[in-house]
């Protein structure tokens, strides 16, 4: 539901494909969704997960001019996430935790980690 959320949330703000897997072919730019790394976060009372979600933009030029535009926005989106991801998980917490943009080979990579916190009382 996390995943889902945040590619829908970002699909109707950057340019670009946004997926929840790395495309076999896509035009460039193109962020990715990877499946976030949960654990456990409960109490006696509720039903919790806690852990990290990372964004990876993709795109070519130069200069990653376009590139760190997209990085900001993209953060900027994923920390304004709805409360109510749906079947009665809600979020807690959305913190950037590290950003990063990197050249690789002819493209531009940059990428988001942020920590989050869901619950669902039992």
């Amino acid at each position: 539901m996390l995943q889902a959320g945040v590619v829908a949330r970002l699909a109707g703000v950057l340019e670009g494909g946004v997926y929840d897997a790395p495309p076999v072919r896509s035009a460039l730019p193109y962020a990715v969704v990877d499946e976030p790394v949960l654990g456990d976060w409960s109490t006696t009372t509720w039903r919790g997960r806690e852990g990290r979600l990372v964004v990876t933009l993709h795109d070519g030029g130069e200069r990653p001019v376009r590139l760190r535009a997209a990085l900001a926005a993209a953060e900027e989106a994923v920390e304004a996430l709805d409360a109510d991801l749906g079947e009665g998980w809600r979020l807690v917490r959305v913190q950037m935790l590290r950003s990063r943009v990197l050249r690789v080979g002819e493209r531009w990579r940059g990428t988001s980690e942020f920590l989050v916190r869901m619950y669902r009382e039992s």
